[in-house]
């Protein structure tokens, strides 16, 4: 009854109630299936729902105001639609009241059991009964929904990835509840490693906390503990939907129980500690960034300017301010166009764009553009000799989009905890990155014993820029190869083609510069013709198993198989274009020492290869709070949890598990 009175309220707020329900629909409705109808089994329907601008629908739980919506099923005899589920909310609180609602499009699932005896097309329609609102009013509406499924025909819809990935998962433990005067307090199983950044409760049982008041959360051990605001007992169960705040969500049920009350509380103040940690990691992992091959050379490339310049201070450090500036607003857009993704429905990580194969010939095309201008077959203006602003701007930018293929020590859990953090939070996280990358020639601008400790101008800086091509055209090979991973044979002709023709535009480009002559026109037409040419490479297909020897490409049902059987497990997270992945793989897993220490312990080792976008290894590398590879898993036998070994591996490190695998084993033999 309160809830209905609120609803009248909204409704006769204002005079354009009087129109409801008789002008143009402000919510469209639409039916989709994610592919064809197979006899005896069951296809995911999805009921697509788009607001109008500045309209919002309601989730299955309103809050103090509003209306779920209600769907009357038509479906051929022997069909059944399951429960709808929901994505989980955003939260709107007007005049006081909390409101769970979507603002923009959103998608409710529901899988539908098809008729063994099913045959030609499979006609599903469905009547819609819904609210929709804006700030000021609210509208019932009423809409029809109908498609006609083909029997074991037709493509399937990728959307549903993205769809399915914003719906809540099911707690897979049993969660309990306990009231404590005006406090409701759920104890949810959740183990210390889940990354947790500010969550929230969206109670599924109605009408027992108060909506619109503050809720407290609390970590103790493998306990996660929401103390809400309680308003009436609850009858027999307690669920919800909880929000980690790292854009993933689990469905709780909750019985009677006890529930410990104190702990660490998270959220609120917490996250001004998270994102201090978060921050001075992401500074020290582009520190390291500066060791790799694909950004030393352009780091030394500045030293080496410096040196020329004569130590003149002003303009180095303008010319340090501006290629710090470049740098930071290289990783901050990087992770600004990550986050944006992630809040699309997209399974991103960082690194993202490299598994584009178009991306990776334009990092193919920029590593063969430096590698010959290193060479002093032309100059790079990017990458010239003179100290100022706008060119370091625009190197510190290069070198922040040539240092994505890394993920060095520090890196991977600032980014992962970055993913958990507000959205400026976050993108401040990705600015550390690019005030690491540039801090070292921030030093040697502003600190001139530094600088004094150059050597002078001389031959050798011809000797150590030819020197410094060589890790350059490595990073372009390897970019080159990684292209031929990606698209096949073809992506790799592409490749050649594009990398032979920039070549003979930059010596064109080269023996116009040394003439005095204005190069530019040319320069510009031959960037041009190669981005072309990477334009016409299409999406990268699934990538090929490439295992290394005695191992087996991850899954989560894998996983949990060999522990039910007893065996060790290691899992390793990678992809081909993650450096840092390569050389723990050839250095320490691929030995032949490790392999037979993982033989005789009967470990089983999967692979989980990240080279082209994976939603489901996206989501297990988010579950262990990290945004990229390389990631290391030991699964100890019985043991509860995984253990997370370092990004730098050692063959000691694995070879050392296996054994006391092998003695645990024989001790409880």
């Amino acid at each position: 009854m309160h809830r209905l009175l609120l609803l009248l309220a909204l409704l006769f707020a204002s005079p354009a109630a009087a129109q409801l329900g008789t002008g143009t629909a402000h919510m469209k409705p639409m039916l989709v299936a994610e592919g064809p109808a197979i006899p005896g089994r069951e296809v995911e329907l999805a009921i697509l729902m788009t607001p109008e601008d500045g309209w919002h629908g309601y989730w299955e739980n309103p809050g103090d105001a509003g209306k779920p919506m209600t769907v009357q099923w038509e479906l051929p005899a022997g069909a059944a639609a399951g429960p709808l589920r929901y994505p989980v909310p955003t939260r709107l609180t007007i005049a006081g009241l909390m409101n769970y609602v979507f603002k923009g499009p959103y998608a409710v699932l529901a899988r539908l059991k098809v008729p063994a005896d099913a045959q030609g097309t499979l006609p599903v329609r469905a009547d819609l009964d819904y609210l929709v609102c804006t700030d000021q009013l609210c509208v019932p509406e009423r809409g029809s929904v109908a498609l006609n499924i083909p029997v074991a025909n037709g493509p399937r819809d990728d959307r549903f990835d993205a769809w399915r990935a914003k719906l809540p998962q099911p707690l897979g433990a049993q969660a309990r509840y306990a009231v404590d005067g005006s406090t409701l307090r759920l104890g949810i199983p959740l183990p210390a490693s889940v990354t947790v950044g500010t969550p929230y409760a969206f109670p599924l049982t109605d009408d027992v906390i108060r909506y619109a008041e503050p809720q407290r959360f609390f970590r103790q051990g493998d306990l996660l503990v929401a103390e809400l605001p309680l308003k009436d007992a609850a009858k027999g169960r307690m669920a919800a939907v909880v929000d980690l705040g790292t854009g993933r969500a689990l469905r709780v049920d909750g019985v009677p129980g006890p529930v410990p009350s104190g702990g660490r509380e998270i959220g609120g103040e917490s996250q001004s500690s998270l994102l201090l940690l978060a921050l001075l990691g992401a500074v020290l992992g582009g520190l390291i960034l500066n060791l790799m091959p694909c950004v030393f050379p352009i780091l030394a490339l500045k030293a080496l300017a410096l040196a020329r310049a004569g130590g003149e201070e002003r303009h180095a450090r303008l010319d340090a301010l501006g290629y710090t500036a470049g740098a930071i607003v290289g990783t901050g857009a990087l992770g600004a166009v990550l986050l944006a993704l992630r809040a699309g429905g997209s399974a991103a990580g960082w690194a993202f764009q490299l598994q584009d194969p178009r991306t990776v010939l334009i990092l193919v095309l920029l590593g063969t553009a430096i590698t010959l201008n290193l060479l002093g077959l032309f100059k790079l203006p990017v990458l010239g000799g003179d100290s100022n602003p706008r060119g370091g701007f625009a190197t510190g930018a290069l070198a922040a989009f040539v240092a994505t293929p890394c993920a060095g020590p520090f890196m991977g859990a600032a980014l992962g905890t970055a993913l958990v953090l507000p959205a400026a939070g976050a993108l401040l996280v990705f600015a550390g990155l690019g005030l690491g990358l540039a801090f070292p020639f921030l030093l040697l601008a502003f600190i001139p014993a530094l600088r004094r400790r150059l050597p002078k101008p001389g031959a050798w800086m011809l000797r150590l820029q030819r020197i410094l091509a060589v890790p350059m055209a490595l990073s372009a090979g390897a970019a080159l190869w990684l292209l031929w991973r990606q698209g096949g044979e073809r992506a790799l002709w592409v490749g050649f083609a594009a990398v032979v023709a920039l070549a003979l535009v930059l010596l064109v480009v080269g023996r116009l510069q040394n003439r005095g002559r204005s190069a530019w026109p040319v320069g510009l037409a031959g960037a041009a013709g190669a981005l072309a040419l990477a334009a016409t490479l299409p999406p990268a297909a699934p990538a090929g198993a490439r295992a290394l020897a005695g191992v087996t490409p991850w899954s989560e049902a894998r996983v949990a198989e060999a522990r039910a059987a007893g065996r060790p497990v290691f899992v390793y997270f990678t992809a081909d274009w993650c450096l840092t992945c390569k050389v723990n793989e050839a250095g320490a897993i691929d030995r032949d020492n490790v392999r037979e220490a993982f033989n005789k312990a009967n470990v089983l080792v999967l692979a989980a290869d990240w080279t082209n976008s994976d939603p489901a290894i996206t989501r297990a590398l988010e579950a262990q709070g990290r945004a990229g590879v390389p990631l290391y898993l030991w699964y100890g036998r019985g043991a509860a949890q995984p253990e997370e070994l370092p990004q730098v591996l050692t063959p000691a490190m694995l070879t050392d598990r296996a054994q006391a695998s092998i003695v645990g084993a024989r001790s409880t033999g």
